[in-house]
C-alpha cells in the first residue's frame, strides 16, 4: 500500500497526518492559510520531508488516498461570505425562513433574532400547491416561476433554493422548477428540497436548502481549486473530502451537497477516538473532546457507535440557522487555545467565544497579536515550552505573553499567575458546561465512560475537566493534536438515502413501506456501484426508520430490517424503539404505537485503512527531559519534571505534577493524577478515584 495522507484545515491550523508505505503515522501541523488551503498543505508536508525521505512531490506521487477536512463552509456561513441566495417557495409561504421552528433558549427574556438566512427581497412566491396526499391543488403556473427567475437574475443572485410544499409527497412541481431554471439561466446553481432532506418538517427542509444552495458557489471553487494544486504537485491517487456524516465523499459530491462539508474536520474526531479506544481496550462509551485554536468540540460515542443528530444549529439553538440534515451529534463552543481572555463590563473575567485565529494570533506568536489567550496563559504559567512550540518551529515571545496576561490579571487583583490559572479555569469550566449539555442531558453519566481528548490544547486541561465530570480515566492519543485528521485517516466512505413515508405501526401499509425501503436501497446501491476503482475492501448497507410516540415532537432513529415482511417485524420494530427510548429518555411507553415518518438506508464502502502500530521510544529532543518552573494552585511556582514524551518507552508512568512536552502539544499532569505510556505511544491519564469523582453515585448516597 502508498502512502496515505489525512487533512485539517482549522480556523488557526492545518493539521496533517501521513501514514507511510509501513503503516506507521507521521504528523506535522501548520498555520492555516486562509487565502489558498494548499500552500498550508504544503508547508506542513514540508516538515516531514526529512522524517519521510521523500520530497513533497514525491510523496504526493506516491499517495494513492487523500482525505481532506474542513471548516470552510461553517467559516463562510458565521462570516456572511456564502453565495447571494434567492428562495423559491410557495405562494403564501414565504416567512418560513423568519418564523423558523418558534423555540426560544429563554422563555422570559427577550433575545434578538437574526435575519432569516434569505432575505424577502430575495424571496419569491411561486403559485402552485401540492397538498399532503400528493394532489395537485393548484397546478404550478409556469409564468410566476420565469418571473421569478428574471427578477432573482436582475437582483444579482448567485444561487437558488427551491421548496415547495410537500413535494416530499409529489416532487412533480419541484422538478419542473429545475428544468426551467436550467433552461432560462444554466450557469446558476440551484438546490431541490426533496432531492437534498426529503423530510416532513417545512423549516428544516427550507433551512437545509437554502443553506446548501448558498455554499454550492463557494465550495465548488474552493474544492476545484484545491484539487487542481493538488494535482499540480504530483497528486495521482484518490481524493476524498471529509463529510458531516463522519464518513468520506469524492469532491464532485460535496459539490453537489456541500451543506455535507460543514463540520467535516470536527466530525472526524469521534472516528479516530474510536479507533484509539477499541485499540487500547479502552471501553465503547466514549466522550470526545477536541480542543483547537478556536473552538472546542465535544461528541459522543455510545457503545461503540457514533451519535447523531439532526439539531446542528449553526449561529445558537433556535435563533441561528439550521442545517436540518443528519450529522454527527458535535457541540461547539469558543474554548480553543486562541480564544480571548477579557474583563466584562460588571469586572468578570470571560474566555471566548472570540479568538485571536492564526492571524494575528495570540500575542506570544509575535505576529501583532495583543490580546490575552489560552496559549499566552499556558505560556505564563510554564505549561508550554517556547522554544519548541510545534518542535520548534514557532517560537513564542514569552515577554508578550506575560504582558497580556498582567493587562486582565491587575484589573481583578491577581499576579500573572493567579490571572493566567484563573483562565484556564474559566475555560475548563465552559467546556464542562459543554460537555454536561451532550451528556447528563441525555441520560449518560460522565463517570461511566472514558473521556478521548483531542486536539492541539486537550493537554492543557484534560485533568481538571475529567476532576469535575467525575471522569477516572483520559485517553490522550500520540496524534491528539491532531484527532480530526486522524480520524479522516480511519473513515469510510458514507451516506446516507431516504424516502418520506408517513405510517403508524397499529396500521401499517408493508407494501408502501417496502416500496420507500426499496427506493432507498436503489439509489444506495447506484452509490456504491459509482465507487468502481476505489480501494473498498467490503460494503454495507443498514436500514432505518425515524420514528416518534404519538404526538411527540422529535423522532429518534431505529433500525428495520431490510423488508418488513409480517406483523412480527412491526412489533420488533416497536420493542426496538421502546428499548431506544428507555436508553436516551429512561422512559418506555408499551403497547404505544409509532408514528413512522423517514425510511432510510445508509450505505457505508469500508476503505482499507493503515493499522495501529506500537510508537518506537525516539531519541529525546534537547531541552526536553530536565525540570521547569510551573505554576499550580496546589504547589504555588514550583519546580516540576518536564519529560520529553516521544523518547519514553511503553509502560513508563509519570506522576503529577509534571510537563510532558510533544512536538505539536503539551500534556500537563497535575499533582493528583498520572500519566501511564501505552504500548502504542499513547498517554492515559489516571485521576487518583477520591479525586476523581465530584458527586457519589445514587446507591453510594443511600448507604450513607
Amino acid at each position: 500500500m502508498g502512502f496515505r495522507i489525512s487533512v485539517d484545515t482549522g480556523g488557526t491550523f492545518t493539521d496533517v497526518i501521513v501514514a507511510d508505505e509501513a503503516g506507521a503515522l507521521h504528523l506535522a501541523k501548520a498555520p492555516t492559510d486562509l487565502a489558498r488551503a494548499f500552500q498550508s498543505i504544503e508547508n506542513a508536508l514540508a516538515q516531514l520531508e526529512p522524517e519521510l525521505g521523500v520530497t513533497v512531490a514525491e510523496l504526493l506521487g506516491r499517495t494513492d488516498v487523500f482525505t481532506y477536512g474542513t471548516t470552510r463552509a461553517t467559516n463562510a456561513i458565521v462570516e456572511g461570505r456564502t453565495a447571494r441566495t434567492a428562495f423559491f417557495t410557495t405562494e403564501g409561504f414565504p416567512d418560513i425562513l423568519l418564523l423558523r421552528e418558534g423555540g426560544k433558549p429563554e422563555p422570559f427574556r427577550q433575545l434578538p433574532y437574526p435575519p432569516p438566512y434569505v432575505p424577502r427581497f430575495l424571496t419569491f412566491e411561486l403559485r402552485e400547491r401540492i397538498d399532503s396526499e400528493g394532489e395537485v391543488f393548484v397546478p404550478l403556473d409556469e409564468q410566476s416561476v420565469l418571473e421569478a427567475i428574471a427578477e432573482a437574475r436582475r437582483l444579482g443572485a448567485e444561487a437558488v433554493a427551491v421548496c415547495l410544499i410537500w413535494s416530499i409527497v409529489n416532487p412533480d412541481h419541484e422538478l419542473r422548477v429545475g428544468e426551467l431554471l436550467a433552461r432560462e439561466w444554466p450557469e446558476v446553481p440551484f438546490t431541490l428540497s426533496h432531492e437534498l432532506n426529503p423530510i416532513i418538517r417545512e423549516y428544516r427542509r427550507a433551512s437545509s436548502t437554502a443553506i446548501d444552495a448558498s455554499l454550492k458557489p463557494v465550495m465548488q471553487d474552493y474544492l476545484r481549486m484545491l484539487e487542481q494544486d493538488l494535482r499540480t504537485a504530483g497528486l495521482r491517487g484518490h481524493v476524498f473530502v471529509a463529510t458531516s456524516f463522519g464518513g468520506a465523499w469524492r469532491p464532485q459530491e460535496v459539490t453537489e451537497r456541500p451543506i455535507y462539508s460543514i463540520g467535516s474536520g470536527p466530525s472526524m474526531a469521534p472516528v479516530a477516538a474510536l479507533t484509539y479506544a477499541e485499540a487500547e481496550k479502552a471501553g465503547r462509551d466514549l466522550i470526545v473532546c477536541d480542543t483547537g485554536g478556536t473552538t472546542f468540540d465535544v461528541g459522543l460515542v455510545s457503545a461503540g457507535a457514533i451519535n447523531y443528530s439532526a439539531e446542528t444549529w449553526l449561529g445558537g439553538r433556535w435563533i441561528g440557522h439550521i442545517t436540518g440534515i443528519r450529522a454527527v451529534d458535535v457541540k461547539s463552543i469558543g474554548a480553543g487555545g486562541g480564544s480571548i481572555v477579557w474583563i466584562d463590563p460588571g469586572g468578570l473575567l470571560r474566555v471566548g467565544p472570540q479568538s485571536a485565529g492564526a492571524e494575528p494570533g495570540p500575542a506570544c506568536y509575535g505576529q501583532g497579536g495583543t490580546d490575552p489567550t489560552i496559549t499566552d496563559a499556558a505560556v505564563v504559567l510554564g505549561w508550554i515550552d517556547p522554544d519548541y512550540f510545534l518542535g520548534g518551529r514557532l517560537p513564542l515571545d514569552s515577554a508578550a505573553a506575560h504582558a497580556a496576561v498582567e493587562r486582565i490579571a491587575a484589573p481583578l487583583g491577581l499576579s500573572v499567575h493567579e490571572g493566567a490559572h484563573a483562565a484556564l479555569t474559566i475555560a475548563s469550566e465552559n467546556i464542562v458546561g459543554a460537555i454536561r449539555e451532550i451528556t447528563i442531558a441525555q441520560g449518560i453519566d460522565p463517570r461511566e465512560v472514558t473521556m478521548v481528548a483531542g486536539g492541539g490544547a486537550s493537554g492543557l486541561n484534560a485533568v481538571p475537566i475529567a476532576r469535575e465530570l467525575g471522569c477516572r480515566r483520559v485517553l490522550l492519543p500520540s496524534t491528539a493534536s491532531a484527532l480530526s485528521a486522524c480520524g479522516a485517516l480511519f473513515a469510510d466512505i458514507v451516506s446516507e438515502f431516504s424516502r418520506s413515508r408517513y405510517e403508524e405501526t397499529r396500521s401499517l401499509d408493508r407494501e408502501s413501506v417496502n416500496d420507500a425501503l426499496a427506493d432507498a436501497e436503489n439509489r444506495a446501491d447506484q452509490f456504491l456501484a459509482d465507487l468502481g476503482g476505489l480501494p473498498v475492501t467490503a460494503e454495507r448497507k443498514d436500514f432505518f426508520v425515524e420514528a416518534r410516540y404519538r404526538a411527540q415532537v422529535w423522532e429518534l432513529d431505529v433500525p428495520v430490517p431490510r423488508r418488513l415482511e409480517s406483523e412480527g417485524d412491526v412489533r420488533a420494530v416497536e420493542e426496538a424503539f421502546h428499548a431506544t427510548h428507555e436508553r436516551i429518555f429512561a422512559v418506555r411507553e408499551p403497547g404505544q404505537y409509532l408514528e413512522c415518518l423517514l425510511w432510510k438506508v445508509r450505505a457505508t464502502a469500508v476503505l482499507d485503512k493503515p493499522e495501529l502500530r506500537p510508537r518506537r521510544p525516539a531519541q529525546a529532543a534537547a531541552g526536553g527531559d530536565g525540570h521547569v518552573e510551573a505554576y499550580f494552585r496546589e504547589t504555588g511556582l514550583a519546580t516540576v519534571p518536564r519529560h520529553d514524551g516521544p523518547s519514553l518507552p511503553p509502560g513508563t508512568r509519570i506522576d503529577g505534577p509534571a510537563i510532558l512536552r510533544e512536538p505539536t502539544t503539551t500534556v500537563v499532569v497535575y499533582p493528583g493524577s498520572s500519566a501511564v505510556v501505552t504500548q502504542y505511544g499513547n498517554y492515559l491519564l489516571e485521576l487518583e478515584p477520591e479525586r476523581a469523582e465530584s458527586t457519589p453515585t445514587f446507591e453510594e448516597a443511600l448507604a450513607r
